[in-house]
């Protein structure tokens, strides 16, 4: 659900080893649809799949086993209606959504029973319809929303692996949450607010990495107030894994470089607002947070009215 750059890889690495896989898609839908997928990488062979299962709505599609989705937290209104159609008693929820909460919001609504998190770290856009590049990483981390792992967390992750994909269970999927926001924070917010950057800018800009160790540093403040510490080397981690990317444009610049709107509340906002309820100095995070939400809705109704 939510067949762009990230449900269009993930979706296809597991289609092309024989999976059953329905996409449901919106802007690609017709051209998907006649000319198929197309997984590019620099890490391994080009993936094509002429005959793709691309479908326009939910009730096409039916009840499935496990519901992947990959739309923006931004348009987290829309599941209420999207989802229905697809549940049947033992179906699962699988959120590849950024920041914090969307299990929460799936749990409220179809039971928590039903819920668990993927966290993937990964280089990739859609460079046309049904064009996917993928540039480097992609390991996948899942949990449960609720409880240790179970039987068909595994399973899940098996199926990844088996389509080539670095995929990993974990306990804590909160903790994961956190650690992906050490990247996603000062990265994705910097790219925007800094003037529309990619990630080598941002390193080679001396204040611009002091500014991104500063808000990794914030950030694992609130993590560990909140109950899930991670190591101070965290941040030295994804700074090093970062430089390899080149000059990657995170998912949060293209879509406002686009018009599209961000997921400014579940990456920034609810990342800042926990971190003040913990009583953490998040300064930083702070500024950062208002910046990217006054710029981006700046720059959503330019769009509209460009249009």
């Amino acid at each position: 659900m939510g067949s762009g750059a990230i449900g269009s890889y993930y979706g296809g690495k597991l289609a092309a080893i024989g999976h059953d896989v329905h996409f449901l898609m919106r802007a690609d839908l017709e051209t998907v649809r006649d000319q198929g997928l197309t997984l590019r990488s620099t890490e391994s062979p080009t993936i094509h799949l002429p005959i793709v299962q691309a479908y326009g709505s939910t009730n096409e599609i039916g009840p499935v086993d496990i519901v992947l989705i990959a739309l923006k937290t931004t348009s987290n209104s829309a599941l209420e209606t999207l989802i229905p159609p697809l549940l049947h008693a033992g179906t699962t929820l699988v959120t590849l959504q950024n920041g914090l909460g969307n299990e929460a919001f799936l749990a409220e609504r179809f039971g928590a029973e039903r819920i668990m998190g993927a966290l993937c770290f990964v280089c990739l856009n859609r460079v046309a319809p049904g064009v996917i590049e993928h540039y480097g990483l992609g390991a996948i981390s899942i949990g449960e929303f609720k409880g240790p792992s179970q039987e068909r967390t595994h399973a899940f992750a098996a199926a990844l692996r088996e389509s080539g994909i670095e995929a990993n269970v974990v306990d804590d999927l909160m903790t994961e949450r956190w650690r992906k926001l050490v990247w996603n924070i000062p990265f994705n917010g910097l790219s925007i607010a800094a003037g529309g950057i990619d990630t080598a800018q941002i390193l080679a800009d001396p204040g611009l990495e002091q500014l991104v160790r500063g808000l990794m540093r914030e950030t694992l403040a609130i993590a560990a107030a909140t109950g899930h510490p991670i190591p101070d080397s965290f941040a030295d981690f994804q700074i090093e894994r970062t430089y390899p990317m080149g000059p990657y444009k995170p998912s949060s610049l293209l879509d406002y470089v686009a018009g599209r709107p961000v997921e400014v509340e579940s990456i920034w906002g609810e990342s800042y607002r926990q971190g003040v309820a913990a009583g953490i100095d998040v300064g930083r995070l702070e500024a950062l947070y208002f910046l990217v939400k006054k710029l981006t809705a700046v720059r959503l109704v330019e769009s509209r009215c460009s249009n």
